[in-house]
């Protein structure tokens, strides 16, 4: 068990915090982003999946998940440099496209002992006096009676331009993923992205289009927050979730028209925001040409479950105020998932920041909006952006975003909470429920582990299990969340 390791707590621990000016919570999903660049569909759920990932993401894949490392599923947004550190946009003249030869590699086939790296150090980063003495040692390990080294540079500014990053990128990865255009809009206003076409998706419409709390699946923009707003939203308040289903589809059929949905939101003010209307979409959504896949957002249970594709295009319409049947979704990069919340319900939102709360006053403002251990508000809560240089009380670090459970500035859905254990001991371990919006949890096999973290979530473990589909569904325990996340909040 994890222990409770800060015992201060807030004036008013239940009284809301002022609401940010900014938020820019989000990172790409990369085994979405990854499809949509090999044009093929790729096992979300393979151990080795991961060595796909970090060779077309060109990252190692223990340092994708924190925006320390500047990864390319943060493309367009970095740290401040402040502290606490927070996330910012990176200025659109600060991101570059990476063209083939640029990332064209040093040649090392003449390297036979470690001094001849010393004549390379400009093309590897490494120090300025060409001597690798200092250079960091990353990885060391003896197999099959070799010593097998992996070098950190120690100026990683002699790389930057030739490795993704979240300023550098390929011409398709900042036209896929990335609000910052090449190529803009033709003159009728209409986008889309490379290697893909806007398809009427009504064809598989299922039997009825009917709200499950697992259906939104993140895909190849930072745009978490939305996706975990809208889980959220469909899990405590189904009734709020409009549908686009068989009946619409027969009488546009009827007709000779495309169906279409009516989805309404609300002004909450700042970024990301638009005046209250109602926004009419068609039911398009851009397919990869190669895969026939779902680029972005997409229905856990497949093509047949259109409505949270339907609701992210109908947000990226709403807050670029655009008249176009197929508006520019990387628009919906970055943003509030508590404001979201309200956007999609016309409720409060509510912030609760955790650095000057402990970890039982945060269970206590979850518990204050559930009943039977599952919220009847909607929820979010949100990561650090980096791994903090120390805890929150001062002593040792814990945490550490090496793996797609916990990711650095990630909004998740939080579902509810439970306890475990048995007699005396059973309030002594106490969860927090969260989903993850890429509707995954780590491959077994990949060796990444969190204290507190259960991704076995059944009926035993918790009573609302039995009304879900458990994919990205996991428990965390209210210290280890207190620690990796920054933020929660509810819209009510």
């Amino acid at each position: 068990m994890f222990a409770i390791i800060n015992n201060m707590t807030a004036t008013k621990p239940r009284q809301p915090d002022a609401q940010p000016k900014s938020l820019y919570v989000g990172a790409i999903n990369p085994f979405a982003l990854v499809e949509a660049i090999l044009g093929r569909k790729v096992d979300w759920h393979h151990a080795p999946t991961a060595d796909v990932i970090s060779n077309i993401l060109q990252c190692d894949y223990e340092d994708l998940f924190d925006m320390k490392h500047e990864s390319v599923i943060y493309a367009g947004i970095r740290l401040d440099g402040k502290v606490p550190e927070k996330a910012e946009q990176v200025p659109s003249h600060e991101m570059h496209t990476l063209t083939e030869r640029d990332m064209i590699t040093p040649d090392f086939s003449r390297v036979q002992k470690l001094s001849d790296l010393n004549a390379m150090v400009p093309d590897i980063g490494g120090s300025k006096t060409g001597d690798l003495g200092e250079t960091k040692v990353k990885h060391a390990y003896m197999f099959n009676g070799n010593l097998r080294l992996i070098l950190e540079p120690a100026d990683t500014s002699a790389l930057a331009n030739k490795t993704l990053s979240n300023s550098h990128v390929t011409a398709t990865i900042g036209e896929l993923s990335t609000p910052f255009r090449t190529h803009h809009s033709n003159s009728s206003g209409q986008w889309t992205p490379p290697n893909a076409t806007w398809e009427d998706i009504t064809a598989h419409l299922a039997h009825r289009d009917s709200t499950k709390f697992s259906n939104p699946v993140q895909g190849a923009i930072g745009n978490s927050w939305l996706i975990a707003a809208l889980t959220s939203v469909a899990w405590a308040s189904p009734q709020s979730i409009t549908h686009c289903n068989r009946s619409t589809l027969l009488a546009a059929a009827s007709r000779h028209e495309p169906c279409s949905m009516h989805i309404k939101f609300f002004s909450k003010g700042g970024e990301m925001d638009a005046p209250s209307t109602t926004v009419e979409v068609n039911c398009e959504v851009p397919v990869n040409n190669s895969s026939g896949l779902l680029l972005y957002c997409r229905s856990s249970g497949g093509k047949g479950f259109l409505w949270p594709s339907l609701y992210e295009k109908a947000f990226a319409k709403w807050i670029s105020n655009s008249k176009s049947d197929h508006p520019d979704l990387t628009q919906t990069s970055h943003g509030d998932p508590i404001k979201a919340m309200a956007q999609l319900t016309d409720l409060n939102p509510e912030y609760y920041f955790t650095y000057h709360r402990n970890a039982s006053d945060l269970l206590s403002l979850i518990r204050s909006n559930c009943a039977n251990f599952k919220t009847v508000f909607p929820m979010c809560a949100f990561t650090h952006p980096t791994s903090p240089a120390r805890s929150s009380s001062g002593g040792h670090n814990i945490v550490k975003f090496a793996g797609c459970n916990l990711v650095a500035n990630m909004a998740y859905s939080v579902l509810g909470w439970t306890t475990s254990g048995t007699g005396a001991d059973k309030m002594q371990e106490q969860y927090v429920i969260l989903r993850h919006p890429w509707g995954v949890t780590e491959p077994q096999g990949l060796g990444t582990s969190y204290p507190g973290l259960v991704t076995k979530v059944d009926a035993r473990f918790w009573s609302g299990a039995d009304l879900i589909d458990h994919e990205g569904v996991f428990g965390l325990e209210t210290g280890v969340f207190r620690e990796y996340f920054a933020g929660l909040g509810v819209a009510k």
